[in-house]
């Protein structure tokens, strides 16, 4: 009986390996190892000036390698200049408007996906619209407008412009039109009004969304740098960027390089880290916003 139940039993085989698709998938993943490669080069360029001695850098700046090695560009970076004064108004502008920004954008995105109200799909399609028209465009009525409120070199005027972000509404109109309406029936007859529904059922299944729009507009908000140009004019009201950019025509560029390199990765490391913390958040908001699974 055993012989005859084993015998009965079919057999398991392995799958052949192919050969075309493993040479595919090498080639695939050294052209991404090569594409990182070229991508990382300016980065290790930049750390590299910014180990090297000043002195050295004066008669050759072309290295990949550090030339000698010093911590004294980063010492300058954060001891000498407005450079930790630039990192703390970019600070203070960036988690604000991320914050603002990831709240009214919710709650736009709750309300037209959910809440039904005259001239919802009008009102939606106008905050679409937005998204066709270039920031540059919008820069002499935004200066205007804001010097006849007499608001240029302060936070409000780095930050109210960046609060109106089409893209993030339409990244959580895209989430919360995906959700059930059993789910917000259910919890209104239970009780729960349209503001518990949004803050206790919606913003908890919606974390990937609200990550992800979060991580966009720090990105944003951080790398900004025409506006804050045209806004902030007085040296201590400049971001990383504005002021990284207003000492390359000083003493950088010819006797100062390692430690304006070091600046710039100071100014760049905070981006570093929101990718690294929240890359797979990022990737799974983007997807499920999209409609995939």
């Amino acid at each position: 009986m055993t012989a005859q139940t084993l015998s009965l039993a079919p057999e398991v085989t392995e799958p052949k390996p192919n050969p075309k698709r493993n040479t595919a998938n090498v080639l695939y993943h050294a052209l991404m190892i090569l594409i990182v490669l070229i991508w990382l080069i300016p980065l290790i360029w930049m750390l590299s000036l910014a180990l090297t001695p000043n002195d050295v850098l004066k008669t050759n700046s072309q290295s990949l390698l550090p030339q000698g090695f010093t911590l004294s560009n980063f010492a300058d970076a954060f001891l000498t200049g407005a450079t930790l004064r630039w990192f703390l108004n970019s600070t203070i502008v960036t988690v604000i408007t991320t914050i603002v920004t990831v709240v009214v954008c919710a709650m736009a995105g709750y309300a037209f996906a959910k809440l039904p109200f005259a001239g919802r799909l009008a009102v939606y399609s106008l905050t679409l619209a937005g998204m066709m028209v270039p920031k540059e465009a919008m820069f002499i009525p935004l200066f205007m407008m804001f010097s006849d409120i007499n608001l240029h070199n302060t936070y409000l005027a780095l930050i109210l412009p960046r609060i109106a972000f089409p893209l993030g509404v339409f990244i959580m109109t895209q989430f919360f039109a995906q959700v059930p309406d059993e789910i917000q029936e259910a919890a209104s007859i239970d009780g729960a009004s349209s503001w518990r529904i949004f803050y206790s059922v919606m913003l908890p299944l919606a974390r990937p969304s609200l990550i992800a729009l979060a991580t966009f507009t720090f990105v944003q908000t951080w790398n900004d740098y025409l506006w804050p140009l045209v806004s902030a004019t007085k040296p201590a009201m400049l971001t990383i960027t504005t002021g990284l950019a207003s000492l390359q025509g000083t003493f950088s560029q010819s006797t100062e390089l390692g430690s304006l390199m070091a600046r710039g990765i100071v100014g760049t490391l905070p981006l570093l880290l929101v990718f690294v913390f929240f890359q797979k958040y990022l990737i799974r908001g983007v997807s499920m916003s999209s409609g995939e699974k």
